[in-house]
């Protein structure tokens, strides 16, 4: 029978990430259908407030690495904390967010526990008996399911792929994991934060909205001449209004290599599709993109896509679009946003 454990880090305010949660609903519906044993671990600077969006998970202990320490993201103390839980748990499993500050630290954890990982899981389930990982490959063209005998295996889950867990009930009470740092895992200090502000941040992973804008942006418009500051003006200031996550076509992305005129705010990071990301936001809105399959396939897990393009027969009316709007971008998104800004 396996041991699952449930491995997450708490936040600053000592509650845990909404991918922590929704790792969680995968863990719990792990231990189910195999009729394991639930184990949580959390671990961070302040774990008390975690408690409580652990009531009802129907685990079997909960265990906490609490130091002030943990406060901040380190590979070494992060490691130690990891590898500490998964010892006292005895864990022949573990489920864990592929949080940023995870996904750095669980491959150096299973080499210490002599294991195995596995990344970038968009499932969890048994068959025949046995834990079955879903994921895809080939930038999600492919999909597969993986079996390990070897254990501990730990496996990180994609956020975006299961409900976030809803706390009910009694929390349950951490036991306290001791865990005892030297010279190697107090070498290196955190002096400061450095982070864009608020409202130059456009990669918006938990946003309701994805918006993507294409090349059409920055071509020549209806009176032959292109108008790049205004179309950054216009995209800037709709992000700013809805608070959308923002995407990019590769062809806008590379321009600047070709030396043509560019978004200066938009980078590879937020490039969409076949060789960029592939996002999980429930809406997606696509502004001057031609809408073929490269770029298509970064929109496979949206629910509702809908395109503005002047062209009727771009990529996106050819059955890829929910809803296509045939219009001038430039006009749609400065009407869309002005309304916005009288709603607020």
């Amino acid at each position: 029978m396996e041991t699952i454990l449930f491995l997450a880090h708490a936040e600053a305010d000592g509650r845990l990430p909404r991918a922590a949660l929704e790792a969680l609903t995968a863990a719990r519906a792990l231990a189910v259908g195999s009729k394991g044993t639930l184990v949580a671990g959390v671990f961070g600077a302040n774990t008390a407030p975690a408690a409580a969006q652990l009531s009802g998970a129907g685990v079997a202990r909960a265990l906490a690495v609490t130091l002030p320490e943990l406060a901040e993201a380190r590979y070494a103390t992060d490691a130690a904390a990891a590898e500490a839980l998964a010892r006292s748990a005895a864990a022949t499993l573990v489920v864990a967010p592929s949080t940023s500050r995870l996904a750095r630290v669980l491959p150096g954890v299973a080499g210490r526990l002599g294991g195995r990982v596995d990344t970038h899981a968009t499932g969890l389930s048994v068959l025949d008996g046995g834990p079955v990982v879903t994921r895809w490959f080939y930038r999600q063209r492919i999909e597969a399911q993986l079996s390990r005998a070897q254990r501990p295996w730990l496996v990180l889950v994609d956020a975006g792929c299961h409900a976030p867990f809803e706390a009910s009930g009694e929390a349950p009470a951490f036991s306290a994991v001791l865990l005892s740092l030297g010279p190697a895992e107090r070498r290196t200090r955190v002096v400061g934060l450095r982070a864009p502000r608020s409202d130059a941040q456009t990669i918006r992973p938990d946003a309701r909205l994805l918006f993507v804008a294409g090349a059409g942006w920055t071509k020549k418009q209806a009176d032959g001449q292109p108008h790049v500051e205004r179309a950054g003006q216009i995209i800037l200031s709709f992000l700013g209004a809805s608070q959308a996550s923002l995407g990019s076509s590769k062809s806008l992305v590379d321009q600047s290599g070709e030396g043509q005129a560019v978004l200066p705010f938009l980078s590879h990071l937020n490039q969409v599709g076949q060789t960029g990301s592939t996002p999980r936001h429930p809406k997606g809105l696509a502004t001057c993109c031609h809408g073929e399959e490269p770029h298509v396939v970064g929109w496979r897990f949206i629910h509702e896509r809908r395109a503005v393009n002047l062209d009727p027969g771009c990529g996106w009316a050819r059955g890829k679009a929910d809803v296509l709007y045939v219009a001038d971008a430039f006009e749609v998104m400065e009407k869309v946003s002005a309304l916005l800004a009288g709603r607020k």
